[in-house]
């Protein structure tokens, strides 16, 4: 009987036989060393050095063949998975947590989670706070001001969506004309002026009723949305109309223009990476005109080959792409198989729940503190304590706000628009990106507002290229966002103050700052300021409308 001092030799290397070691399911943990250093170039264990083996394995002659060597290998590797140690043991890697900027993680779903406990935390407080002052959970205040002019609301807002439709017959006439009324000579300026008046008079239409704020605000964004969907429907159809007309005269090329297309930018393409587009040449003329042909073809097709401009000019292709979830026309749009009533049921709910914790938020810790602070400033006397109002104002404002932003955020690109997309079986949801992270007001305009952006690339910048420079183009472009943004807030508060606007305009030298080669780089900190900056500037603009 030998002892466990005993020598053995084996392929002239002495080991001492210890008793069978167990091994943790993963075995690079414990040998540290890779699946080439564990195998011996002639299929044998490595492994027997190290102690991790009972030293009874039937050794293989050095003349084997490599399919015995593979298939021993392989028993040796499945038998050393299948042992354990006695003692469990740790298995420690190099590893980051969830939160470092180097992990992968991106599950943070339990924070959405937490995020409505909160909500609802804050709403049984303020409830029990309102039956300990009037004996009611919720004031009579908001309800008052949902329902009061609510089905003049109604009926005004009903009207306003029907007299979008006077663009079918409109761009029909455009299309037939073969004289000054065609697109690409009155039929534009037509377009737009009907587009300006169509605003003119809906905008005022709150004012002149006299209507809640409530009702106004709703109505005045409405009214915004059907407009850029009205002009992109009206300006999509009638460069087509004029492509169409195009590729109909190249059936006589003698007399019809053969200039190449213009090819714009496609919607994924960011406005800082596009680049003139270069035209193709061709040696052979006919080569040229065929290229041609098929651009222009390929131009009045869907991108998924089932609608052919002009066989989109329909009520019913209208009506479906004004419940669409979009605001950049398109002759046809993915669509998925059916409705998901369940998801369509939970949607309509959520929207109704943001809107009452929205009226919640407004009536118990944003209102209570504009009045206070109104009936303060109608007694300061002096510069500094009209300041120190408006500071304390707005410092009282950042928490409720920023509550705020995000119900606004919530409700509508994840609810209302969530709903539309599962009425109309729209399979395109992507109506957000992460802003969250974002680092600047430019990457912040690209991903918080995903339909706009797309309006905003195709029908203001991309259409203002041709004529413009890129900076000209970016400049005009943040301006009419601007003028949306403050003719809003004009609506919110009654006043035109112009806050809005110079807070919109100044987006554009920061963004400038914030891409500077000292800056440029650090995340962190142009995502704390960008945070900062968004729920101050909200809470500022909000106080200085209000107050001032």
């Amino acid at each position: 009987m030998s002892s466990s001092s005993d020598r053995h030799s084996n392929g002239g290397t002495d080991h001492i036989v210890h008793p069978r070691a167990r091994k943790p399911m993963n075995l690079g943990s414990i040998r540290g060393k890779s699946d080439e250093d564990t195998l011996g170039p002639n299929g044998s264990s490595n492994a027997i050095d190290s102690g991790l083996t009972s030293g009874r394995s039937t050794p293989l002659p050095v003349d084997a063949p490599p399919s015995v060597q593979s298939i021993s290998s392989a028993r040796k590797q499945v038998r050393a998975q299948q042992r354990h140690r006695l003692f469990p043991t740790i298995e420690y890697a190099a590893r980051v947590s969830h939160f470092d900027p180097n992990s992968e993680y991106r599950d943070f779903r339990g924070f959405f989670t937490l995020f409505w406990i909160g909500l609802a935390i804050m709403v049984m407080t303020t409830m029990l706070r309102n039956i300990k002052d009037t004996g009611y959970p919720v004031r009579a205040r908001p309800w008052n001001q949902f329902t009061k002019h609510i089905w003049a609301l109604g009926l005004s807002d009903g009207v306003m969506v029907l007299s979008t439709a006077i663009i079918l017959p409109l761009h029909h006439l455009f299309r037939w004309s073969n004289g000054w009324l065609r697109w690409g000579k009155a039929g534009m300026a037509i377009q737009s002026i009907f587009q300006f008046a169509w605003l003119l008079f809906w905008v005022n239409w709150p004012f002149i009723l006299d209507w809640t704020w409530t009702a106004q605000v709703f109505f005045t964004l409405h009214t915004l949305v059907m407009l850029m969907k009205m002009h992109s429907y009206a300006f999509y159809n009638g460069h087509l109309s004029e492509t169409e007309r195009r590729l109909s005269a190249l059936d006589n090329p003698g007399t019809a223009s053969t200039a190449s297309a213009v090819r714009y930018p496609s919607s994924n393409t960011h406005i800082n990476e596009i680049n003139e587009s270069e035209e193709k040449k061709f040696d052979d003329e006919k080569e040229a005109l065929s290229q041609l042909r098929d651009d222009l073809a390929i131009e009045l097709t869907s991108p998924l080959g089932r609608v052919t401009y002009p066989q989109n000019l329909t009520g019913w292709n209208f009506i479906d792409y004004i419940l669409c979830p979009t605001l950049c026309y398109e002759l046809e749009y993915p669509r998925t198989e059916r409705i998901v009533w369940s998801e369509l049921f939970y949607k309509t709910l959520a929207v109704f729940g943001c809107i009452f914790l929205l009226t919640i938020t407004s009536e118990e810790f944003i209102l209570p503190v504009l009045n206070e602070s109104a009936g303060r400033l109608e007694q300061v006397e002096s510069l500094s304590e009209f300041g120190l109002v408006l500071a304390e104002s707005t410092s009282m404002l950042l928490f409720p706000f920023m509550v705020t932003f995000l119900l606004v955020f919530l409700v509508i690109f994840e609810y209302v628009l969530g709903c539309f997309a599962e009425i109309t079986c729209f399979a395109d949801r992507h109506f957000y990106s992460d802003w969250w992270n974002s680092c600047d007001w430019l990457e912040f305009s690209r991903e918080w507002n995903i339909p706009v952006h797309h309006f905003f690339r195709r029908h203001v910048y991309s259409a203002s290229r041709p004529h413009l420079s890129r900076p000209i183009a970016t400049l005009i472009t943040f301006l009419i966002s601007a003028i949306g943004h403050e003719l809003v807030m004009g609506c919110i508060t009654k006043k035109l103050r112009g806050y809005g606007f110079m807070a919109q305009m100044s987006q554009l030298p920061i963004v400038m700052l914030q891409r500077t080669k000292w800056i440029r780089g650090r995340k962190v900190m142009n995502n704390a300021l960008f945070w900062m900056s968004m729920i101050l500037g909200l809470s500022m603009m909000c106080a200085l409308y209000v107050l001032v």
